[in-house]
């Protein structure tokens, strides 16, 4: 029989815990996945003990309180804290989300955090972004046209043809989404996920776009865009509420148009 085992150096071992301060009254255990390059040390999770009575209400406060009054060392990303950079986005009790918008109260028992998972770590809480922003860049995300713009103004476009546009412009690459993709788990090295295939229909729905054709070109191949299974679990992890797997099924239902116009 043919038995499998994890590396000897991946698996996550027990950590410290830190206790909350004598006279704590409301307190919350946080389980965060600690690891660096520099110890040749095993992956771990630390358990932080953080008083909500002198904490800010979501999980992005308990981080920044614990890393400035406990344990200096910690890593995490963090910018804006509005929801609006996406710098923050880790696993949260099992879910991708951005830990500026989520509660502390909406997690039940111990807060567990873990980088974004499938991802090479750089730090404890970062993962390496490296890989999937090259594939950001592939699609272009920029405007193409070769007419000219008028001079005396701004492309426009109707307010139909605006409306294409919500659902999409709203993504703040987070990554949240092809994270949480088994398809993108299997096949990162050539699937482009459902982050990345959203940003490429924003451009594509763009009217003022006028390289439409040579868009779907670039996409039509079986894993650029055809390992998507339509899991959905792109869409309920959105932490920004918007719909992955329905931009995907738009390019596809634009391939498959044009091979009949």
């Amino acid at each position: 029989m043919v038995e499998f085992n994890l590396p000897a150096n991946s698996k996550v071992r027990e950590g410290s815990l830190h206790r909350a301060s004598a006279g704590a009254k409301r307190v919350r255990k946080f389980k965060i996945y600690r690891w660096s390059p520099d110890d040749g040390q095993n992956p771990r999770t630390d358990t932080y003990e953080v008083d909500l009575d002198a904490c800010g209400p979501m999980v992005l406060d308990a981080l920044i309180k614990i890393k400035n009054e406990v344990d200096t060392t910690l890593t995490f990303r963090r910018s804006c804290r509005e929801g609006i950079c996406g710098s923050c986005a880790m696993n949260i009790d099992g879910t991708n989300t951005l830990a500026c918008l989520m509660p502390i109260e909406d997690v039940k028992g111990e807060v567990r955090i873990y980088p974004l998972p499938h991802m090479p770590v750089v730090k404890d809480l970062v993962p390496d972004l490296t890989h999937i922003y090259a594939q950001y860049t592939s699609i272009k995300p920029w405007l193409q046209a070769d007419s000219q713009p008028p001079s005396d103004r701004e492309r426009l476009q109707s307010e139909e043809e605006r409306a294409k546009l919500e659902g999409l412009w709203e993504c703040i690459l987070c990554f949240s989404c092809s994270t949480s993709c088994p398809s993108y788990w299997w096949n990162s090295d050539r699937y482009l996920g459902p982050a990345i295939l959203l940003q490429a229909y924003r451009w594509i729905a763009d009217s003022r776009d006028e390289k439409t054709g040579e868009r779907l070109d670039e996409l039509e191949d079986p894993f650029r865009l055809y390992r998507c299974h339509t899991i959905m679990n792109c869409t309920r992890t959105c932490p920004k509420g918007l719909n992955p797997a329905k931009a995907i099924a738009e390019i596809k239902k634009l391939i498959v148009a044009r091979k009949f116009a």
